[in-house]
Protein backbone atom coordinates (compact mmCIF):
# COMPACT_ATOMS: atom_id res chain seq x y z
CA UNK A 1 0.00 0.00 0.00
CA UNK A 2 1.42 3.04 -0.99
CA UNK A 3 0.92 6.33 1.40
CA UNK A 4 1.04 9.74 -0.09
CA UNK A 5 3.01 12.57 1.59
CA UNK A 6 1.73 15.99 2.01
CA UNK A 7 3.55 18.96 3.26
CA UNK A 8 1.72 21.12 6.08
CA UNK A 9 3.53 24.07 3.68
CA UNK A 10 1.42 22.96 0.33
CA UNK A 11 -1.99 22.97 2.83
CA UNK A 12 -1.55 26.43 4.37
CA UNK A 13 -0.33 28.08 0.86
CA UNK A 14 -3.72 26.23 -0.63
CA UNK A 15 -6.01 27.24 2.08
CA UNK A 16 -4.78 30.57 1.73
CA UNK A 17 -5.17 31.03 -2.06
CA UNK A 18 -8.98 29.68 -1.45
CA UNK A 19 -10.09 31.89 1.09
CA UNK A 20 -9.28 35.01 -1.50
CA UNK A 21 -10.52 33.19 -3.90
CA UNK A 22 -13.97 32.49 -2.40
CA UNK A 23 -14.08 35.66 -0.74
CA UNK A 24 -13.37 38.04 -4.82
CA UNK A 25 -14.65 35.43 -7.36
CA UNK A 26 -18.11 34.32 -7.58
CA UNK A 27 -18.34 30.28 -8.28
CA UNK A 28 -19.75 29.74 -11.78
CA UNK A 29 -23.05 27.90 -10.26
CA UNK A 30 -23.29 30.35 -8.39
CA UNK A 31 -22.87 33.27 -11.55
CA UNK A 32 -25.05 30.62 -13.75
CA UNK A 33 -27.94 30.54 -11.14
CA UNK A 34 -27.95 34.41 -11.32
CA UNK A 35 -27.95 34.86 -15.32
CA UNK A 36 -30.92 32.11 -15.37
CA UNK A 37 -32.94 34.46 -12.34
CA UNK A 38 -32.25 37.20 -14.12
CA UNK A 39 -33.36 35.69 -17.27
CA UNK A 40 -37.35 34.58 -15.30
CA UNK A 41 -37.69 37.17 -12.74
CA UNK A 42 -40.88 38.25 -13.54
CA UNK A 43 -40.35 41.29 -11.32
CA UNK A 44 -38.98 44.52 -13.05
CA UNK A 45 -37.18 45.76 -9.83
CA UNK A 46 -35.84 42.39 -8.98
CA UNK A 47 -34.50 42.44 -12.89
CA UNK A 48 -32.84 45.26 -11.94
CA UNK A 49 -31.30 43.90 -8.51
CA UNK A 50 -30.06 41.02 -10.32
CA UNK A 51 -28.29 42.75 -13.04
CA UNK A 52 -26.76 45.29 -10.26
CA UNK A 53 -25.39 41.95 -7.83
CA UNK A 54 -24.38 40.37 -11.61
CA UNK A 55 -21.95 44.01 -12.27
CA UNK A 56 -20.93 43.53 -8.31
CA UNK A 57 -19.64 40.51 -8.60
CA UNK A 58 -17.72 41.42 -12.23
CA UNK A 59 -16.63 44.36 -10.52
CA UNK A 60 -15.30 42.30 -7.51
CA UNK A 61 -13.45 39.77 -10.14
CA UNK A 62 -11.67 42.89 -11.79
CA UNK A 63 -10.41 45.03 -8.99
CA UNK A 64 -9.72 41.63 -6.93
CA UNK A 65 -11.57 43.21 -3.96
CA UNK A 66 -14.20 41.04 -2.00
CA UNK A 67 -17.67 40.20 -3.40
CA UNK A 68 -19.07 41.47 -0.11
CA UNK A 69 -17.51 43.55 3.17
CA UNK A 70 -18.66 40.29 5.68
CA UNK A 71 -16.06 38.09 4.45
CA UNK A 72 -17.39 36.14 7.08
CA UNK A 73 -16.53 33.18 9.25
CA UNK A 74 -14.63 30.68 7.92
CA UNK A 75 -15.98 27.19 7.94
CA UNK A 76 -13.85 24.28 6.59
CA UNK A 77 -14.88 21.37 5.10
CA UNK A 78 -11.75 18.28 5.27
CA UNK A 79 -12.25 15.10 3.06
CA UNK A 80 -8.52 13.27 3.75
CA UNK A 81 -7.63 9.69 2.68
CA UNK A 82 -6.88 7.39 5.10
CA UNK A 83 -3.57 6.86 2.93
CA UNK A 84 -2.42 10.38 3.50
CA UNK A 85 0.36 10.89 5.49
CA UNK A 86 0.30 14.95 7.08
CA UNK A 87 4.07 15.72 7.40
CA UNK A 88 6.09 18.86 8.67
CA UNK A 89 3.08 19.25 11.19
CA UNK A 90 -0.27 19.36 12.05
CA UNK A 91 -3.02 19.33 9.47
CA UNK A 92 -5.27 21.48 12.14
CA UNK A 93 -2.31 23.93 12.56
CA UNK A 94 -1.45 23.84 8.52
CA UNK A 95 -5.58 25.06 8.10
CA UNK A 96 -5.67 27.66 10.76
CA UNK A 97 -2.47 29.12 9.42
CA UNK A 98 -3.64 29.13 5.65
CA UNK A 99 -6.69 30.80 7.03
CA UNK A 100 -4.88 33.77 8.66
CA UNK A 101 -2.52 34.00 5.79
CA UNK A 102 -5.23 34.40 3.14
CA UNK A 103 -7.13 36.81 5.08
CA UNK A 104 -4.13 39.14 5.75
CA UNK A 105 -2.82 38.77 2.51
CA UNK A 106 -6.04 39.49 0.89
CA UNK A 107 -6.44 42.20 2.78
CA UNK A 108 -9.96 40.57 3.86
CA UNK A 109 -12.08 41.86 6.79
CA UNK A 110 -11.50 40.24 9.97
CA UNK A 111 -14.30 39.51 11.67
CA UNK A 112 -13.96 36.96 14.25
CA UNK A 113 -13.78 37.16 18.46
CA UNK A 114 -12.11 35.54 21.02
CA UNK A 115 -14.55 34.79 23.11
CA UNK A 116 -18.27 34.56 22.34
CA UNK A 117 -19.59 36.22 25.37
CA UNK A 118 -16.99 37.93 27.93
CA UNK A 119 -14.20 38.68 26.10
CA UNK A 120 -15.32 39.66 22.58
CA UNK A 121 -11.99 40.97 21.10
CA UNK A 122 -10.80 41.03 17.60
CA UNK A 123 -8.29 37.50 16.56
CA UNK A 124 -7.14 39.89 14.13
CA UNK A 125 -6.52 37.27 11.84
CA UNK A 126 -9.99 35.53 11.13
CA UNK A 127 -9.20 32.60 12.80
CA UNK A 128 -10.12 29.99 14.53
CA UNK A 129 -11.86 28.84 11.66
CA UNK A 130 -14.32 26.29 12.14
CA UNK A 131 -13.00 22.90 10.42
CA UNK A 132 -15.07 19.91 9.85
CA UNK A 133 -13.38 16.51 9.14
CA UNK A 134 -14.41 13.29 7.01
CA UNK A 135 -11.69 10.31 7.05
CA UNK A 136 -12.34 8.38 3.63
CA UNK A 137 -11.00 5.95 1.41
CA UNK A 138 -8.20 6.45 -0.95
CA UNK A 139 -5.30 9.06 -0.73
CA UNK A 140 -6.61 12.54 -1.98
CA UNK A 141 -6.93 15.42 0.41
CA UNK A 142 -10.08 17.70 -0.47
CA UNK A 143 -10.54 21.41 0.82
CA UNK A 144 -14.16 23.11 0.66
CA UNK A 145 -13.58 26.83 1.94
CA UNK A 146 -16.64 28.77 2.61
CA UNK A 147 -16.31 31.98 4.15
CA UNK A 148 -19.90 32.82 5.89
CA UNK A 149 -21.35 35.83 6.47
CA UNK A 150 -23.61 36.22 9.16
CA UNK A 151 -26.34 37.96 7.97
CA UNK A 152 -27.55 35.28 6.26
CA UNK A 153 -26.03 32.91 9.21
CA UNK A 154 -28.13 34.26 12.49
CA UNK A 155 -31.50 33.48 9.96
CA UNK A 156 -30.24 29.66 10.22
CA UNK A 157 -32.25 27.47 12.55
CA UNK A 158 -32.96 24.27 14.01
CA UNK A 159 -35.81 22.56 15.09
CA UNK A 160 -36.05 19.17 16.48
CA UNK A 161 -39.25 17.97 15.20
CA UNK A 162 -41.45 14.96 16.25
CA UNK A 163 -42.11 11.89 13.98
CA UNK A 164 -45.93 12.70 14.12
CA UNK A 165 -44.88 16.12 12.87
CA UNK A 166 -43.40 14.57 10.02
CA UNK A 167 -43.37 16.14 6.70
CA UNK A 168 -45.65 18.77 6.59
CA UNK A 169 -44.43 19.95 9.88
CA UNK A 170 -40.34 20.20 7.90
CA UNK A 171 -43.05 22.27 5.35
CA UNK A 172 -44.04 24.76 7.57
CA UNK A 173 -40.91 24.98 9.60
CA UNK A 174 -38.66 25.51 6.28
CA UNK A 175 -41.39 28.32 5.36
CA UNK A 176 -41.27 30.19 8.61
CA UNK A 177 -37.79 30.48 8.84
CA UNK A 178 -37.88 31.89 5.20
CA UNK A 179 -40.51 34.35 6.55
CA UNK A 180 -38.48 35.41 9.57
CA UNK A 181 -35.40 35.41 7.20
CA UNK A 182 -36.78 38.14 4.50
CA UNK A 183 -34.66 40.62 3.30
CA UNK A 184 -31.94 40.22 6.25
CA UNK A 185 -30.63 37.34 4.97
CA UNK A 186 -29.73 38.68 0.97
CA UNK A 187 -31.73 36.99 -1.03
CA UNK A 188 -31.94 35.11 -3.43
CA UNK A 189 -30.63 32.55 -1.91
CA UNK A 190 -29.19 28.87 -1.66
CA UNK A 191 -30.61 27.03 1.60
CA UNK A 192 -29.16 23.79 3.19
CA UNK A 193 -31.74 21.60 4.73
CA UNK A 194 -30.19 18.88 7.05
CA UNK A 195 -32.54 15.71 8.03
CA UNK A 196 -31.65 13.39 10.20
CA UNK A 197 -29.09 12.23 12.63
CA UNK A 198 -28.98 14.14 15.75
CA UNK A 199 -29.26 17.93 16.85
CA UNK A 200 -25.72 18.35 15.66
CA UNK A 201 -25.50 16.31 12.69
CA UNK A 202 -28.74 17.64 11.15
CA UNK A 203 -27.29 20.90 11.45
CA UNK A 204 -23.83 19.70 9.65
CA UNK A 205 -25.87 17.91 6.81
CA UNK A 206 -27.83 21.48 6.47
CA UNK A 207 -24.33 23.25 6.43
CA UNK A 208 -22.90 20.45 3.41
CA UNK A 209 -25.63 20.82 2.03
CA UNK A 210 -25.54 24.92 1.64
CA UNK A 211 -22.26 24.41 -0.10
CA UNK A 212 -23.65 22.05 -2.34
CA UNK A 213 -23.57 23.00 -6.08
CA UNK A 214 -26.81 25.15 -7.12
CA UNK A 215 -28.42 22.62 -9.87
CA UNK A 216 -27.65 19.50 -8.15
CA UNK A 217 -30.15 17.08 -7.18
CA UNK A 218 -29.76 14.53 -4.00
CA UNK A 219 -29.05 10.60 -5.43
CA UNK A 220 -32.28 9.70 -3.99
CA UNK A 221 -35.34 10.55 -6.20
CA UNK A 222 -37.99 11.89 -2.96
CA UNK A 223 -35.39 13.70 -1.46
CA UNK A 224 -34.39 15.23 -5.14
CA UNK A 225 -38.61 16.00 -5.34
CA UNK A 226 -39.21 17.58 -2.22
CA UNK A 227 -35.92 20.08 -3.06
CA UNK A 228 -37.81 21.35 -5.68
CA UNK A 229 -40.86 21.48 -4.26
CA UNK A 230 -39.47 23.58 -0.89
CA UNK A 231 -37.89 25.65 -3.81
CA UNK A 232 -40.74 26.63 -5.53
CA UNK A 233 -42.64 27.16 -2.24
CA UNK A 234 -40.08 29.60 -1.68
CA UNK A 235 -39.98 31.59 -4.62
CA UNK A 236 -43.81 31.53 -4.28
CA UNK A 237 -43.43 33.54 -1.21
CA UNK A 238 -42.56 37.02 -3.20
CA UNK A 239 -39.72 37.99 -0.70
CA UNK A 240 -37.79 37.89 -3.91
CA UNK A 241 -34.23 39.58 -4.51
CA UNK A 242 -32.98 41.64 -1.73
CA UNK A 243 -36.58 41.28 0.01
CA UNK A 244 -37.73 43.91 -2.57
CA UNK A 245 -40.54 41.45 -4.07
CA UNK A 246 -40.18 39.11 -6.91
CA UNK A 247 -40.32 35.73 -8.25
CA UNK A 248 -36.45 34.57 -7.15
CA UNK A 249 -35.96 34.24 -3.61
CA UNK A 250 -33.94 30.95 -3.74
CA UNK A 251 -31.65 29.90 -6.22
CA UNK A 252 -32.24 26.19 -5.12
CA UNK A 253 -33.13 24.14 -1.85
CA UNK A 254 -29.94 21.00 -0.90
CA UNK A 255 -31.45 18.38 0.71
CA UNK A 256 -29.15 16.40 2.95
CA UNK A 257 -30.42 13.24 4.89
CA UNK A 258 -28.91 10.97 7.68
CA UNK A 259 -30.75 7.77 9.49
CA UNK A 260 -32.45 9.21 12.75
CA UNK A 261 -33.79 7.94 16.21
CA UNK A 262 -37.50 7.00 16.46
CA UNK A 263 -38.99 8.74 18.62
CA UNK A 264 -36.79 11.91 16.27
CA UNK A 265 -37.15 14.10 13.26
CA UNK A 266 -34.21 16.75 13.80
CA UNK A 267 -34.57 19.07 11.18
CA UNK A 268 -32.22 21.78 10.41
CA UNK A 269 -32.18 24.99 7.59
CA UNK A 270 -29.19 26.82 6.89
CA UNK A 271 -29.10 30.12 4.84
CA UNK A 272 -26.04 31.28 2.36
CA UNK A 273 -26.94 34.59 1.00
CA UNK A 274 -26.69 35.45 -2.78
CA UNK A 275 -22.72 35.76 -2.96
CA UNK A 276 -22.99 31.21 -1.77
CA UNK A 277 -19.06 31.57 -0.96
CA UNK A 278 -17.37 28.69 -1.27
CA UNK A 279 -14.04 27.02 -2.98
CA UNK A 280 -12.38 23.77 -3.19
CA UNK A 281 -9.06 21.85 -3.83
CA UNK A 282 -7.94 18.15 -4.34
CA UNK A 283 -4.51 18.11 -3.31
Amino acid sequence: MTIKTIEVSKISFEVAKLCIQACRDMSPDVLRAFREAHATEKSPLGREILSQLITNSEIARQKKIPICQDTGLCVVFVEIGQDVRIEGGSLEEAIQKGVAMGYQEGYLRKSIVSDPVFDRKNTQDNTPAVIHYDIVEGDGLKIIVAPKGFGSENKSALQMLTPAQGLEGLKRFFVETLEMAGPNSCPPLLVGVGIGGTMEKAALLAKKAAVREIGSSNPDERYAKLEKELADTANALGIGPQGLGGSTTVFGVNIEWYPTHIAGLPVAININCNATRHASIEL
